[in-house]
């Protein structure tokens, strides 16, 4: 074959691969959600307290460990599971009781929730409970809101900051 021959059918192979890849990109179409509906996301990621509560130390206990580890209180690693409910005018949307990450069970636990729901005003109610407690909710917050259709509504969590935060 000749040079010329070898280069056409290298090129031709080339832009049909092109062409393959390039389809394939762009077909067929994802979506990611309905765009005539608004989204809710609610994500965080939270420390509970602890299973146990931390222990203060006496001087005497204090003294008698090495320089480098002392401290005031001796605490356990395992915290309680993290317990998050949503409301959507009046009816329960979201119930999830996450369990702390690590080996130890002594890292954050993490929730992650995507909602469709009609565009329009909603009242929306939010509740966490990070503490041994189980007649009541450490954390709560209730708003109306305006969803628009195709638009994503989010609700995040931070404790230092006062609880939840609409956005």
């Amino acid at each position: 074959m000749s040079r010329l021959v070898k280069f056409f059918a290298a090129a031709a192979a080339f832009a049909a691969f092109g062409t393959f890849l390039g389809y394939f990109a762009t077909r067929p179409v994802y979506r990611y959600a309905d765009p005539d509906l608004a989204q809710i996301k609610l994500s965080l990621s939270h420390a509970a307290d602890r299973v146990k509560p931390c222990i203060p130390l006496t001087p005497e206990q204090i003294a008698e460990l090495a320089a480098n580890m002392r401290r005031t209180e001796t605490c356990e690693r395992e915290r309680l599971p993290v317990h998050v409910q949503m409301e959507i005018d009046g009816r329960l949307a979201v119930d999830v009781v996450a369990a702390p990450a690590g080996l130890w069970r002594d890292g954050p636990s993490s929730v992650y929730e995507r909602l469709s729901v009609e565009p329009g005003r909603h009242r929306i109610t939010l509740r966490l409970r990070d503490s041994a407690n189980p007649d009541a909710w450490d954390y709560t917050k209730t708003a109306a809101v305006t969803l628009e259709a195709g638009r994503y509504f989010t609700v995040t969590f931070r404790a230092e900051t006062g609880g939840f935060r609409f956005r």
